[in-house]
């Protein structure tokens, strides 16, 4: 596993989340096309755009070692066939959320998944937690628990980005692979199921006579896609798993923003009940970061 690089580590995470927040954009401008379609298309054009990246980060090497572990190795085949599920689940849900006014849903999911990430990293990795840290669960706590208390449920969009991811990255280490070379190969997996589902789907006769899509906003999806995902799974290596995981904060609040001032969304009074707290645990872990990174 690779050495532990906070400072490159917190500004790809951050860069990561504000792509993924430009991307609940972006994929509004995809329409007529269904959240099936766009994660269809999605895969399509990220798998030439992942292979690209390869070719220009000079990974080639990396990707053949990794190649012939999974020809070597069934254990390494079936846990890159198990992440590439995982992964495949996710991709389609932040794609759908937009087209059908559950954004804030997904958003929620992902405040609650630092708190899985960071119990991940306590628990399972036996990561230590600083006291500000500490605070920032805390906070963000407090923020769930009142959902919890107002809804007496969390909606399925939510559970699934909450529970779904932290079993993807617990893949992803026992892999112990270059972060862009395994999810070249994950989307590579993905890759017959989006065909079959771009031919059959209906989404081409949507696309026909449409020159913008082919030439602009398709190739430019797969392009956000590949960047904002290869730099989201390279933080995750270069961070510890609880510190990843509170990072992971600023993408919901970013995912909010996103929801209420460019997507039509309505943030009411009870839910900032909700969203408050977690706020504060995010200027917390702007904070501990800033302490991380000082010189010393």
């Amino acid at each position: 596993m690779n050495a532990y690089q906070p400072g490159r580590g917190i500004a790809l995470s951050v860069s990561a989340s504000t792509l993924f927040a430009l991307m609940s954009v972006y994929a509004k401008l995809l329409a007529p096309l269904t959240g099936l379609d766009i994660f269809a298309w999605r895969v399509i054009w990220t798998v030439p755009g992942a292979f690209t990246l390869i070719a220009l980060r000079s990974r080639l090497p990396q990707l053949q070692t990794l190649l012939q572990r999974v020809l070597r190795e069934p254990r390494t085949a079936l846990l890159l066939v198990a992440s590439a599920i995982c992964l495949g689940a996710q991709l389609w849900v932040f794609l759908w959320a937009p087209l059908h006014g559950r954004m804030l849903e997904v958003s929620l999911g992902y405040f609650l998944l630092p708190l899985s990430m960071v119990l991940l990293g306590r628990f399972y990795y036996h990561e230590r937690l600083e006291p500000l840290q500490w605070l920032a669960v805390a906070c963000a706590a407090v923020g769930v628990l009142h959902e919890l208390w107002v809804t007496r449920a969390f909606s399925w969009p939510t559970l699934l980005v909450a529970i779904g991811y932290p079993p993807y990255f617990v893949l992803r280490r026992k892999i112990n692979a270059d972060s862009l070379t395994a999810f070249a190969l994950e989307m590579s997996l993905m890759l017959p199921f989006a065909l079959a589902m771009a031919f059959s789907g209906g989404s081409l006769a949507l696309l026909s006579g449409r020159i913008d899509m082919w030439l602009l906003l398709l190739p430019g999806l797969g392009a956000l896609s590949t960047v904002a995902l290869a730099t989201y799974l390279k933080a995750s290596r270069l961070l510890p798993m609880a510190l990843f995981g509170i990072l992971g904060y600023v993408e919901p609040v970013l995912l909010v923003i996103v929801s209420v001032t460019l997507l039509g969304e309505t943030l009411t009074a009870q839910q900032l009940g909700t969203y408050v707290p977690i706020w504060i645990a995010v200027g917390l872990t702007a904070l501990h970061s800033a302490r991380l990174l000082a010189p010393r």
